[in-house]
């Protein structure tokens, strides 16, 4: 662990470099404070963070050592991302540079580090524009993500938003399709997906929620003829993502299909 914090980790211990991180305005993932330390100036912390909407987590300070590998944390750690987040305007505006119709990936809470990340890398070959995913529970731009993503993260906008059903009407509002990933809809391969578009994904366990789902104007659906009856979410993102691809490029199939 304490390797991985040379190497450029995310983790930033104790109360003074938190607050710093804080006051600079660095973009800060999420803020771990050890059981029994919301006090003095942990507390005056956590509030400030709050205040910026960062989301704050309670856990055991073993968590915290661990992490840490031995360095002192005095209560408080703060995640930090990799880079700072994008905005939904930069996505937009990356669109309109290329002279392209947006192509946008909305991911509802997808929580594992090494999804994010694939999805992250396939994204980015596949020419979206952008990416976002939501402020609370969800992974967001981590050292692990980083890695997993083969440095994509540096090519791609990504934007984190508080709302993901506000943020689909904005979108919807400047243009865009929204189209969900989900088993119960349309066979993708028989839906015209060029045009504005934003492809959202569902979390790995639970799949888009319900209020999502209902921003969404298609659902898309992948045959499932084996005996497991889902994806990974960055595999079903990736088979999906390249289909948008395939038709926005009006790349044919060998017969003329």
């Amino acid at each position: 662990m304490k390797d991985n914090i040379e190497k450029g980790n995310d983790i930033i211990a104790g109360r003074n470099p938190v607050t710093e991180a804080l006051r600079s305005g660095r973009a800060i993932d999420s803020i771990l404070v050890a059981k029994g330390e919301l006090n003095g100036s942990v507390k005056v912390i956590v509030a400030k963070a709050k205040g910026m909407k960062i989301p704050i987590k309670e856990v055991d300070r073993k968590k915290l050592d661990f992490m840490c590998g031995g360095a002192v944390h005095q209560g408080i750690v703060a995640l930090a991302a990799i880079k700072e987040y994008s905005t939904v305007d930069d996505i937009f505006s990356l669109a309109e540079s290329r002279g392209e119709a947006p192509f946008i990936i909305v991911l509802d809470e997808i929580e594992d580090a090494h999804n994010l990340g694939a999805i992250i890398r396939t994204a980015e070959c596949a020419g979206a524009h952008g990416i976002i995913i939501p402020k609370r529970r969800a992974a967001g731009l981590s050292y692990a993500v980083g890695k997993t993503s083969a440095g994509a993260y540096e090519y791609m906008n990504i934007a984190r938003v508080t709302n993901i059903p506000a943020v689909l009407d904005e979108l919807k509002d400047r243009g865009c399709w929204i189209y969900g990933a989900d088993m119960e809809g349309s066979v993708y391969a028989g839906n015209d997906l060029r045009g504005a578009a934003a492809l959202v994904i569902g979390s790995e366990g639970k799949g888009i929620g319900r209020l999502v789902r209902e921003k969404c104007d298609v659902i898309l659906s992948l045959p499932m003829c084996g005996k497991i009856n889902s994806l990974n979410a960055s595999v079903a993102a990736g088979i999906l993502m390249y289909e948008f691809t395939r038709q926005r490029l009006d790349i044919k199939a060998v017969n003329g299909g």
